[in-house]
Order: structure tokens, then C-alpha cells, then sequence
């Protein structure tokens, strides 16, 4: 998942993904884990979970569900095949969360008997953990069960939410711990299974999958899929609405509905020349297909790499393809983070430091490394940014357990930027002829596994290091995996474009002279972000204006240069960006673009007032995860804002009277 294509970010306050793309602060203290009867003996432990998979383990999910739009609801049976790994084990548990558990069954010796179950009360943040009695631990278990409208990891659009403004569209978001929303499962990235479906729904409407989708598909109401590579339970996907399909070379292309999708191919037409990078560098691409689904302006976060079909907002299709490194983010998925996955969520800079520096190197590749060293740059500074206040222990690599903190609220910038920063380093160390066969051995040593910080390091230790001894020591790897901070001796990313916008921002800050068109004409989105981003927190109303009557930014369509204007206008008095301000918010239920602009408008009186209005005409159309991080800062920003009751006077003295002995209470 893509945090942030530009890491400049606002922290987000959640109560659930992932977050402007980012899901939320990452200070709040661990607490006891819900998996209370599994004690951690490793880092693979995995404590946002209740399964027990060194019990018994799902190999294999089947699928069978009904699709209703009226009813918000996926309703059906889940099939699991399973490897009872313990030989005293007789239990299966699953995680779900606010799902109907209607029955449940085992197969054996080809007949199915109904099984036992307990439906534990919901933890708030874990959900409810399903207990499956199974005492001839059987092959197979069936769980039919129906899905609640609320359910966390579905959101269900009317068809004015839409695009062509006809049909319905629904469409998942499992990651972090969501897809137990949908179906009941050993909800941990720990756990690896196929899978395949059956999902029946209307005929106006396609339905797609992580999993095997054929371009040429009619809509007929029936769906079949299958997904024969192992996957973890985050990336189970389901999307269905409105949505053709448009190729951009015989192995990808692009999902949409029908306004969107030429756009859409022409934006990202160069994916295929990304894959075949990617492939020369890291290995063969090993998911046969690799397509992209443009979701509505709702889906919360940038992207989401689920295998075969990464989900894609829409807010990065702006015309001059200056944000496509959100496609070359959740492409490099399908090696970091897909192929090889984190075993737990506290060790999620395996997958998002990965993807970071990969998405790095398929830039370099293909748009040259001033623009790598563009991106890198306002990474870094985003990081640094991120890093004021946040509490030492949550900016290491290597975090500790994060109890019952939800995984989404403890995710940050530190995993992404941190961990890419991390292998920049090794890289600048050993050099890339080294380096480069080191981290593909890691992909393919480690295929469709679930692995650990301390394997990594241990990899590490064993196949690069050696290879120069004297390049790396042991206290240098310790401050970036287990310190605070970014390490004093960290190579940072310097670009020659900003250099130049720098030059541009004083002289104008200076003379009121802005920059000439000739120079301000070649910059592209990278270049306009600095230019804000280097602002300080403050202008003069006059100041703004001459900038938004000269490059209207004020109803601009890219959300990277949205997200830094408005709050900049906002806190400077600039009230004429108001209006445009609501718009884009309302329109746009992508967390890391919005959530910086409600956190400004809330600071006033009369801002508070604007972003509740707002909110309410947007919630219809905002996703759950969505919905919960812009309620948690109007809820906080209302609470302060309630001045505070004035103490009661003191009681006027009175003369005491004797009283007659009371008999005591019961």
C-alpha cells in the first residue's frame, strides 16, 4: 500500500488502512495482546491476531458468495483446507469482526456433520474470535456466515457516487486486519493460502478479484476465480461496479469504468516498461498478470497492491504522468511485500522499506535519477518532518510488539521512508554491482514467504556483509534498525531541480518578482511541492493571492499540490481558498490529500463550523476508514473547543443542627 506517493505528510488521527495514506499517529502506548493464550516466542508472532496457525493452519480458502447492493451484504461459505500441525490440536480459530456466523461444518471420509463454534464479544478494535470445535480434526471446515453492511473492509457506493452515475459499486480494503470484515480467517500476514471463488450478483455489474481475471470477461452475474499463488489474507480483494477493461501489453492494463479508463491507459502506459525493469533488476514477475483497477475518488488510500489487480485512486491521473510513481510503488509489491511478505505488522518496514527503494529504482530507470533524487528528497524532508514529536521507540525499523494497538494507527512514515533510506545506505556502501544480487537472492530465497526482522538481519549478516567486511559495522546497523532518528552518517538526496526552485522562492519572497515562465513552465509536480513546502507555515493574504491569480492553485486537480496549498491559505487568513478548500474535500475521500486540510480548518471557531458542513454533504461518499479519521479530529477539535463550565459558587454557611442518630444503610 502506498502511504504517501510524496512523503510530506500530516499525521492522521483513525479509528480504524492505511491514513492520509498514512493511518494515524503512531504514539499510542502497546497494551496487552487479544491473543492472550499464544505467547510470543518470536518476532513471528503475530499479536493482532486471535489464530493460533502454529496449531493448525488454512492451505487453501474456497469461496462461494452472493453479491447484494441492496442488502450491503456478501453472504455464503467460506471453505478452508487446513494442516493440523499440532498433534493435540482439536481447535480452529478464526478472526472475525462483526460478521453473522450462521453454521458451521466439517468434512470427513466425504461427508459434512456440523461442528461446534463460539462466538467470543467484540474487542473494539480486534473483533470477535470465532473458536471452531474440531475433534477429528477435520481436512476441511465450512463456515456459512453473512457480512454486515458496516462491514470495516467493504464500502458500498450508490451509483451518483460514481463516475458514470449508473450502476452500483462495492469494493474492498483488507489491509491491515479488515478482510476478517468479510471473511472469517486467520487474519495474519503471518499465514499464506490459495484461493478460489465463486461470487454470484446482478448481471449489469463486473466483478473482479486478486486473483486470475480475464480481460475478455462477459457480465453474465457469475463469477469464477482462482489464485494459485499463495497469498496472505491482506491481499483478498473484491471490487464490483461498472468497469471495462482497456490493455496496455499482453500481461497488463487497466480496469475502470467506462469515462475513466482511457484516461486511465494513457496516464500509466508505461507499466509495461516498468515490469520489464523491475524483472532485470529483482528477478522475473512471477503473477503472470499484472493489472490496475481505477477505484472512485472515495478509495482512502493512494494505491493497494493486491496481486494480479492493484487498486489504484484516481487522483493520480492528472495528465502529464508526474504521478505514476504510485504505480511503480505498488508494482514493486509483487516483489516486496507480496512475494516476501512481513510476518507481523510490526515488521512492516520489510515490506513498505522494500517497495520504497524499489519504487526508487524503477523511477531512476525509466524517468532518470534527477527525478529519483526529486522524490527521494521530499521523502526525507517528510520524514524528518514526521519525526518531531514521535515517540523514540516508534522510529526504529524494529518495532517492538504493538499489543492492542490497531496495526493501522501504529503505520508512519518511519517504515517507508526509513527502511527505503536504510537500503539506500547499503547500497551507497557496497556499491550496486553487490548490492543489486543481494536484495534479488532475498526475493527469491524468500518466494511467497512470510518472514522477519531477525531473519533479515541474519540474511544480511550471512550474504553481504561478508562481501566487504570493513563497510558496514555493527553500531551503524544498530542505529538504523534500533534507534531513533535518522543516522548522522545517512546519505540524503540532493536534486538540482529544487536547487533552482529554491533560488526562485527567495528571490520572490524577497522582490514579490515571481519566477520567470520560462523556468516555472518546465517544473512538474515535484517541483511546485518543494516550492510550497519550503513557504514556512505562514504568507501574507497578498502574498497568497499573487500566487493563486498566477498558477491557480486555488480548484487545482492534482491533491499533492491540494494538499499543501489549502492548509497553507488556511492558516495565513487566506478565506478566498475556503470555498475551493470544501470542494476538493467533498469531492476526494483519499485520507493522506484531505486529512491536512480538515486539521486546519478545525483550528478556528468558524473552520470547525465549515468542515462539519462539509462533512456531512462528503460521509455518503467517504469509505469507513475514511469516515472514522475525519470524525476523530472534529470530534477532538469540538471537544476542545466547548469552553469549560465555570466552578459552582460556594455554598452560603448555615448554622449546623443537631441531628437525631441515624440507623447506618444497608
Amino acid at each position: 500500500m502506498r502511504l504517501s506517493l510524496l512523503f510530506s505528510l500530516a499525521m492522521v488521527a483513525v479509528a480504524s488502512g492505511c491514513s492520509g495514506d498514512k493511518a494515524g499517529p503512531a504514539d499510542a502506548q502497546p497494551a496487552a495482546s487479544p491473543a492472550k493464550e499464544a505467547a510470543a516466542s518470536s518476532r513471528r508472532h503475530d499479536e493482532n491476531s486471535f489464530a493460533e496457525p502454529d496449531r493448525v493452519r488454512i492451505t487453501d480458502l474456497a469461496l462461494d458468495l452472493k453479491l447484494d447492493f441492496d442488502q450491503k451484504q456478501l453472504a455464503g461459505t467460506a471453505t478452508y483446507t487446513l494442516d493440523w500441525t499440532d498433534p493435540k490440536a482439536t481447535q480452529l480459530v478464526l478472526d472475525t469482526r462483526e460478521l453473522t456466523i450462521q453454521k458451521v461444518e466439517g468434512q470427513a471420509d466425504g461427508t459434512w456433520a456440523p461442528l461446534q463454534f463460539a462466538l467470543a464479544d467484540a474487542d473494539p478494535v480486534f473483533g470477535s474470535k470465532l473458536t471452531i470445535e474440531s475433534p477429528q480434526r477435520n481436512p476441511q471446515v465450512r463456515v456459512t456466515y453473512h457480512t454486515a453492511p458496516t462491514a470495516s473492509g467493504l464500502q458500498w457506493l450508490e451509483p451518483s457516487m460514481t463516475e458514470g452515475k449508473q450502476l452500483p459499486f462495492m469494493f474492498s480494503q483488507s489491509q491491515a486486519i479488515h478482510a476478517r470484515s468479510w471473511v472469517p480467517l486467520q487474519d495474519t500476514p503471518s499465514v499464506r493460502f490459495t484461493y478460489s471463488a465463486t461470487v454470484n450478483t446482478r448481471p449489469d455489474v463486473m466483478v473482479l478479484m486478486s486473483a486470475d481475471n480475464d480481460p475478455a470477461a462477459v457480465r453474465d452475474g457469475q463469477y469464477t476465480f482462482k489464485m494459485p499463488q499463495p497469498i496472505p489474507s491482506y491481499l483478498l480483494a473484491i471490487a464490483a461496479g461498472d468497469l471495462v477493461f482497456k490493455p496496455i501489453s499482453g500481461r497488463s492494463g487497466v480496469w475502470a469504468e467506462p469515462a475513466m479508463v482511457d484516461r486511465a491507459t494513457a496516464e500509466f502506459a508505461d507499466t509495461e516498461q516498468m515490469i520489464v525493469a523491475t524483472e532485470q533488476l529483482y528477478g522475473p514477475y512471477r503473477w503472470e498478470r499484472y493489472d490496475m483497477l481505477v477505484l472512485p475518488p472515495s478509495f482512502p488510500f493512494g494505491g493497494m497492491e493486491n496481486p494480479r489487480l492493484s487498486f489504484i485512486t484516481p487522483t493520480v491521473i492528472v495528465g502529464d504522468k508526474s504521478l505514476v510513481s504510485l504505480i511503480a510503488h505498488e508494482l514493486a509489491h509483487s516483489w516486496s511485500g507480496n512475494l516476501v511478505t512481513n510476518a507481523s505488522w510490526k515488521d512492516i518496514w520489510l515490506n513498505e522499506g522494500f517497495t520504497t527503494y524499489v519504487q526508487g529504482r524503477i523511477t531512476e530507470s525509466l524517468y532518470g535519477e534527477e527525478m529519483a533524487n526529486m522524490e527521494r528528497q521530499i521523502d526525507q524532508a517528510g520524514l524528518k518532518a514526521d519525526l518531531v514529536g514521535m515517540s523514540p521507540a516508534n522510529q526504529a525499523l524494529v518495532l517492538p510488539p504493538l499489543g492492542e494497538r490497531d496495526p493501522d494507527e501504529a503505520l508512519s512514515e518511519v517504515a517507508y521512508v526509513k527502511g527505503a533510506w536504510f537500503l539506500q545506505f547499503l547500497e551507497q556502501r557496497f556499491g550496486r554491482e553487490v548490492f543489486d544480487p543481494f536484495l534479488r537472492g532475498w526475493f527469491d530465497d524468500h518466494a511467497f514467504q512470510s518472514a522477519d526482522s531477525d531473519q533479515f538481519i541474519a540474511y544480511l549478516k550471512k550474504n553481504l556483509l561478508p562481501k566487504n567486511p570493513n563497510a558496514v559495522r555493527e553500531d551503524e546497523l544498530d542505529a538504523w534498525l534500533n534507534q531513533p532518528g535518522i543516522p548522522a552518517f545517512a546519505p540524503t538526496a540532493q536534486s538540482r531541480t529544487f536547487s533552482n526552485v529554491d533560488t526562485a522562492r527567495i528571490a520572490w519572497r524577497g522582490s514579490a518578482q515571481l519566477p520567470n515562465p520560462q523556468i516555472s513552465s518546465e517544473w512538474g509536480t515535484q517541483a511546485w511541492v518543494h516550492f510550497l513546502e519550503g513557504m514556512g507555515a505562514t504568507l501574507k493574504p497578498e502574498q497568497l493571492a499573487q500566487l493563486d491569480a498566477a498558477y491557480k492553485f486555488s480548484g487545482t486537480g492534482n491533491g499533492e499540490i491540494a494538499m499543501r496549498w489549502y492548509p497553507l491559505a488556511l492558516r495565513s487568513g487566506y478565506l478566498e481558498a475556503r470555498p475551493a478548500a470544501g470542494e476538493f474535500i467533498e469531492r476526494v475521500g483519499r485520507r493522506k490529500l484531505i486529512m491536512p486540510i480538515y486539521e486546519e480548518l478545525v483550528k478556528t471557531p468558524d473552520g470547525l463550523a465549515f468542515a462539519q458542513e462539509v462533512f456531512e454533504r462528503a460521509r455518503p461518499g467517504y469509505h469507513p476508514i475514511t469516515t472514522a479519521s475525519v470524525e476523530a479530529v472534529l470530534a477532538k477539535a469540538s471537544a476542545a473547543a466547548v469552553p469549560a463550565a465555570p466552578p459552582a459558587p460556594a455554598p452560603a454557611e448555615v448554622p449546623v443542627q443537631p441531628q437525631a442518630e441515624q440507623p447506618p444503610q444497608q
